[in-house]
């Protein structure tokens, strides 16, 4: 997809690729027949520059066909560069804008609270938001309102645009602040399918508490020549690369 459309964010794609494929497989109460059944879980993808790998997932799962990919970034079609409400199946809010998911993963979560409505909202974040204000003004609130239908993972690959994360803003000790907010916290390897399943497997994970999963991930993971490498958020594939790339996965 990437290399037909010549788009960059490879690397973050990459790095939350693992997860994506435990929720939509394993966690998730969905059902792609029925993407806006009202009991379903929803998964909020905040890091909606990494959405190639949000497609290719729900292209697995079955919301919509494989050969839909092939217009990834296009002029002209639904394969938006960024995730885009009402575009696709499965594709719950448009995002893009880094540290509004969780907002609106809140707002949602509480809203089934009051409505009494059994499911759960899932919110996949990248490191690079818990450097914004609406991030943390939103784990407040979610922890205050005791949201424990609501689940945040941080996709922790330790690479933002413009440079690492302890670099730009640094964000240890990051489990500690979670706590510190309310949060229940685990920190995992998010390339792990049994660690990433496992951590999921009950929720809540402590009952009037909303959750946090950090991920410790690689940025690029399975491709040697991107993994942990900054111009992989940006930089776009040649022919020879491309190659090498598939070789590799």
């Amino acid at each position: 997809m990437a290399f037909n459309s010549q788009e960059g964010h490879i690397g973050s794609s990459l790095s939350c690729v693992d997860v994506l494929t435990v929720l939509y497989f394993k966690t998730l109460n969905i059902d792609p027949k029925n993407p806006l059944a009202k009991n379903r879980d929803r998964l909020i993808f905040s890091k909606g520059h990494a959405v190639s790998a949000l497609y290719a997932v729900l292209a697995e799962r079955g919301f919509f066909k494989k050969s839909n990919l092939d217009d990834y970034c296009k002029n002209g079609t639904k394969m938006a560069g960024h995730s885009t409400r009402q575009c696709l199946p499965g594709v719950e809010v448009s995002t893009g804008a880094l540290g509004h998911g969780l907002p609106m993963g809140v707002g949602m979560a509480l809203a089934d609270k009051n409505d009494k409505n059994k499911r759960r909202t899932f919110v996949l974040m990248s490191d690079g938001e818990c450097d914004e204000g609406t991030t943390w003004e939103a784990a407040l609130f979610a922890s205050h309102h005791k949201l424990d239908n609501l689940i945040v993972m941080i996709d922790y690959n330790k690479l933002q645009a413009l440079g690492r994360t302890n670099e730009v803003l640094n964000l240890e000790p990051l489990a500690q602040k979670w706590q510190a907010f309310g949060w229940q916290a685990k920190e995992i390897n998010g390339h792990n399918f049994e660690e990433i399943e496992e951590a999921l497997k009950i929720i809540p994970f402590e009952t009037k508490k909303p959750g946090v999963v950090i991920l410790n991930t690689i940025k690029g993971a399975g491709v040697p020549f991107m993994e942990d490498r900054l111009e992989w958020h940006y930089k776009h594939l040649t022919k020879e690369e491309y190659k090498k790339a598939i070789d590799e996965l």
